[in-house]
């Protein structure tokens, strides 16, 4: 497995969602950009679905992006074996490696509920390393089964 990419995923992804030194994007857009896909679909995953009632946006762009990059282009097609091992892998990663305090589920308004501004430095702060450890699972997956994808060459 190459560690280099993992951390090179997790370092752009970081990068784009803290929005330092260019324009923040938001969790699902920073994930699609990424691992260099169109980023437009993934605006609706911002604060979980818009709403905050849905999903954490970055957990389902982790999911969005591996069934862009492992499942297959036919839609009438039934799911690849690499996006079903994908899947079940990501989810176990995912599991092991998120913070989500004493969320009750990956519901945006669970997981950052416990800080009394969404608009506070420590929930993105939060929300950045959110961002920073999809990747990581997301890349993980990737090389673990082999898959060829590419990662956004920014200088950081």
């Amino acid at each position: 497995m190459n560690s280099e990419k993992i951390k090179k995923a997790k370092e752009v992804a970081k990068y784009l969602y803290e929005g330092k030194d260019i324009k923040h994007r938001s969790c699902g857009v920073a994930l699609a950009e990424t691992f260099c896909l169109p980023t437009r679909p993934y605006a609706s995953l911002r604060k979980g679905g818009v709403t905050g009632e849905n999903e954490c946006g970055a957990i389902l762009a982790g999911r969005l992006v591996l069934g862009e990059l492992l499942g297959d282009p036919d839609p009438l097609a039934p799911i690849t074996p690499k996006l079903f091992d994908g899947m079940h892998l990501y989810k176990e990663l995912c599991q092991k490696h998120l913070n989500t305090g004493a969320a009750k589920s990956y519901a945006c308004y669970d997981l950052t509920q416990r800080f009394k501004d969404f608009d506070s430095q420590e929930r993105k702060n939060f929300c950045g390393s959110t961002v920073e450890t999809v990747a990581g699972c997301v890349t993980e997956v990737l090389e673990r089964l082999e898959v060829v994808y590419k990662l956004l060459n920014i200088a950081l």
